[in-house]
């Protein structure tokens, strides 16, 4: 009898040397195989449509967009295709964020491969693979709301808001902040006066440290 079929894997990532090596490590899995590999959201979409992958693995930080942003473009028009996010970020920032916008798993890039392998299985069978802390922290805000308890000030931005903050802080000015993010100049420049309002940062050198700081610890 013939073995089932392996189930189709799409890497979202901007980083092609990545996408390849993860590809070389996850075909070797006896019932996985990568479909494909995309470094911008409108050509992960395309590729969803052409090859019908099980999963899509996702990078937070993507040419164009975000994957946070991906992922509720994905949930909305592909309905019940999973994701898994695949990131350098520390989940303890990203994680909630993820999960929220329908993800079903946050690991980080630093894992061994058995753990990508087997989160990958788990998010195929239906369920959410995510630490403990990061599952408790989503189930609170789900039944309390309003709890305004053990959270960080950053919870206040938005997803668009947060990549701006953290373009900021690798030293991208206004005008290659838009082109990156395919906005406008006066959009990223709301973006940046709203996240000073946010953390009530005054000046933009205030909010320039704040970002660079923000960025140490993100991608430690």
């Amino acid at each position: 009898m013939a073995p089932p079929p392996k189930r189709k894997i799409l890497i979202v990532d901007d980083h092609p040397v990545f996408c390849l090596g993860m590809s070389e490590l996850i075909n070797k899995a006896a019932d996985l195989t990568v479909c494909g590999s995309e470094e911008t959201p409108s050509g992960a979409m395309k590729a969803i449509q052409r090859l019908s992958p099980d999963l899509v693995i996702v990078d937070i930080s993507l040419k164009e967009s975000n994957g946070i942003d991906l992922i509720g473009e994905i949930n909305a028009r592909f309905r019940g295709l999973p994701t898994l996010v695949l990131s350098m970020y520390d989940e303890s920032l990203y994680a909630e964020r993820a999960l929220m916008a329908g993800a079903r798993g946050y690991l980080m890039k630093q894992e061994a491969i058995a753990v990508v392998v087997e989160a990958i299985h788990q998010v195929l069978q239906g369920k959410v693979y995510a630490s403990e802390a990061v599952k408790e922290k989503v189930f609170q805000r789900l039944v309390s709301p309003h709890n305004t308890a053990d959270t960080s000030p950053l919870d206040a931005l938005t997803s668009r808001e947060l990549e701006t903050f953290r373009l900021i802080g690798q030293g991208l000015s206004t005008r290659e902040i838009a082109e990156r993010m395919k906005l406008s100049i006066k959009t990223i420049g709301t973006y940046r006066e709203r996240i000073k309002e946010k953390l009530n940062l005054k000046h933009y050198t205030e909010l320039v440290k704040a970002a660079v700081h923000y960025l140490k610890i993100t991608e430690k």
